[in-house]
């Protein structure tokens, strides 16, 4: 993701409903939905708020900023997206990758949102078209489900007595189901076997490295 790409689109949004009424003079809020927790995005922050000055808005001077953290805890994210809505803000920036874009989008149709996620928003419902998003939310697509064929591919040059690869897969993050359905045509080309691994929080992730015997959920 290109900061200064995704900055512009978060000062755009900002400027474009203060345009829009007319109230040059009040100092815009911006909305901040985060997944985690503040200490897990100081560097993140930093960036942006380093982008914002970039823009020319400076936090508590020109700029104010709101932010909702869900703490990992996903379902929660709607309720914060809610929060912010009801503030209201200039415009929203949903940090916490695919649940809380999705969670932005659901909160209103009318207040602009600007997303990063790592699969492609059309097939999440964010937009309809990548070059023309339409209505209200726009963003930044890394697109890694197309590249994990390739990542699978490379694996198997370097491993290539390998019979069974294990897949983690966050069941919800909103992008396990588009993952496993590039990967298992390319694992099958390959001949290898999958083996997806669901896990959410740091428990499972501690029981799927421990070893088959005390994972909570396999599927392959």
């Amino acid at each position: 993701m290109r900061r200064r790409a995704f900055i512009g689109l978060v000062s755009g949004a900002v400027m474009w409903p203060l345009t829009a009424r007319g109230q040059q003079s009040t100092i815009p809020v911006v909305g901040f939905l985060g997944g985690t927790s503040p200490s897990l995005y100081t560097t993140r922050l930093q960036a942006f708020r380093a982008g914002l000055k970039e823009a020319g808005y400076v936090e508590n001077e020109n700029v104010r900023i709101e932010y909702r953290w869900a703490e990992g805890q996903n379902n929660r994210l709607p309720v914060l997206a809610a929060e912010l809505v009801r503030r209201p803000v200039a415009v929203l920036v949903a940090a916490g990758g695919t649940p809380s874009a999705i969670a932005a989008k659901a909160a209103t149709a009318t207040i602009p949102i600007v997303f990063a996620v790592a699969t492609n928003p059309i097939e999440l419902g964010l937009v309809t078209n990548l070059n023309r998003p339409g209505g209200n939310v726009t963003g930044v697509a890394n697109l890694n489900a197309e590249m994990d064929p390739k990542r699978l591919q490379l694996l198997r040059e370097l491993l290539p007595g390998v019979a069974v690869i294990a897949v983690l897969v966050n069941p919800s993050s909103g992008t396990g189901e588009p993952f496993t359905q590039v990967l298992r045509p390319a694992a099958q080309a390959l001949g290898v076997q999958l083996r997806f691994l669901d896990a959410s929080t740091d428990g499972d992730l501690d029981k799927a490295f421990a070893g088959p015997d005390s994972r909570s959920r396999t599927r392959d």
